[in-house]
């Protein structure tokens, strides 16, 4: 069979495990791992650093002035890949449910979006990417191969990223609060002008709300395989 590298798009919503998905399958490939959210987070982070949020709003006028000065790469440490804004490594920063709380209506300044697409672009230009996120096959890789759509209940994810957040050191938090912000994220998600996030055409759909970690990464990997053999590739 041809040796033949692929694009791999998987969208869905907040802590329904697509993340997890992609790094397994990208590990098991050989690919490229490419973390969209990480990346509207560290946009987000710059702002709560930089005072450009306040009360939940966004000045988008001094955000989109800032855009230039915003450099956002990945480096591997120890195997797992973290997140650097402007050369500083802020892997855990990025995580914490401040930078939760702010990073849906971050991302919904059309002109951040239009920056981050073309650099999540650029990146899959060469193929042997997967990349995850919540516009990935409809707007950032429309002519993905494989096309992944992932959801869950709100309260699995929830009890999935409270448990992510207390093994992560992140106590100050309740189970109450992670649900609602899991909710308020939905919304905002799905109802934004800019790419909201819904199904891409010719997606597989997946709801991973009784599947452990393991479970789906498995999936993942299987829907690959069958994918590359059904269309006389070597995966």
């Amino acid at each position: 069979m041809e040796k033949k590298l692929i694009n791999v798009a998987i969208d869905g919503t907040s802590s329904s495990g697509k993340s997890t998905m992609a790094k397994a399958l990208a590990k098991y490939a050989g690919y490229t791992y490419i973390d969209t959210g990480a990346m509207y987070r560290a946009v987000t982070l710059y702002c709560l650093q930089h005072g450009y949020i306040k009360d939940g709003k966004v000045d988008v006028q001094r955000l989109v002035a800032a855009l230039g000065d915003i450099k956002i790469s990945f480096k591997l440490d120890g195997g797992v890949q973290h997140t650097c804004l402007n050369g500083v490594d802020v892997e855990k920063e990025i995580r914490g449910l401040e930078v939760s709380n702010n990073v849906s209506p971050v991302a919904a300044v059309p002109q951040v979006r239009h920056e981050l697409v073309r650099q999540q672009q650029e990146l899959g230009r060469g193929k042997g990417v997967v990349m995850d996120g919540r516009d990935i096959g409809t707007t950032v890789l429309p002519d993905a191969e494989i096309k992944i759509y992932v959801t869950s209940s709100p309260e699995v994810r929830a009890r999935r990223r409270y448990r992510e957040m207390l093994t992560k050191g992140e106590t100050g938090v309740t189970l109450d609060e992670v649900v609602a912000n899991v909710r308020m994220r939905d919304h905002i998600d799905s109802t934004r002008a800019e790419s909201p996030l819904r199904k891409a055409e010719g997606a597989c759909e997946l709801d991973s709300t009784p599947m452990s970690a393991d479970e789906q990464n498995q999936w993942m990997i299987d829907y690959f395989k069958h994918w590359m053999e059904d269309h006389g590739y070597q995966g």
